[in-house]
């Protein structure tokens, strides 16, 4: 009889125990979470998720594409429910819209990274404003046009991620082959005469 009782103890009491031992747990072994472009890290960062302690660049590049993907299923949505011609009457393209402006937001804080990374260079910062623009030109056209088959629509949607790729290539190699041929400017005039004497 006193098995039982005992069991259920056990049962009941596990629960407790591990809650107890994880607020124990040395630091170390928790997950640790770093800010990624200026958002908390990877469990909260809905923006750029896979640019774990990587630069402002890298989280913007992973945000053009991974929240274009977010309205692309949004839309995608829309488009199983109310199928292709009827996804944008009255408002049914609604959902779509909001993630599109939401986005729009999202993005401002890695853009505004990224541009101060690529400040190295006229040329990058350009392309950065260029995939920005293109960016949302893009969201703009997940929507579906008049005539346009399933196969038609599904390979223009796609093809946007070709050309963020790209385009983001063409920022890297920018940015890489400046940081290659320049030397950091020296800080100040103060700090030449401190290296004189």
């Amino acid at each position: 009889m006193h098995l039982p009782i005992l069991l259920a103890l056990t049962i009941f009491a596990a629960p407790l125990c591990s809650a107890i031992a994880a607020e124990k747990a040395p630091a170390s072994v928790l997950p640790q979470y770093k800010a990624i472009g200026g958002n908390p890290g990877p469990q909260y960062n809905y923006v750029c998720p896979n640019t774990d302690g990587k630069s402002g660049l890298d989280c913007y590049f992973d945000a053009v594409q991974h929240l274009y993907t977010m309205c692309r299923h949004v839309k995608s949505i829309e488009i199983i429910e109310f199928g292709y011609e009827k996804s944008e009457e009255g408002v049914n393209g609604a959902k779509s819209e909001s993630c599109v402006d939401k986005q729009r937001v999202n993005i401002t804080r890695p853009y505004q990274a990224a541009l101060r990374e690529a400040s190295i260079s006229r040329q990058a910062v350009e392309g950065v404003r260029s995939l920005q623009e293109f960016w949302l030109d893009a969201l703009v056209k997940l929507k579906w046009k008049s005539g346009e088959d399933d196969a038609a629509y599904k390979a223009r949607v796609d093809h946007a991620y070709e050309d963020f790729r790209d385009r983001i290539e063409g920022i890297r190699k920018i940015v890489s082959i400046v940081k290659e041929n320049t030397t950091p400017a020296p800080k100040s005039a103060r700090d030449k005469k401190q290296r004189r004497s």
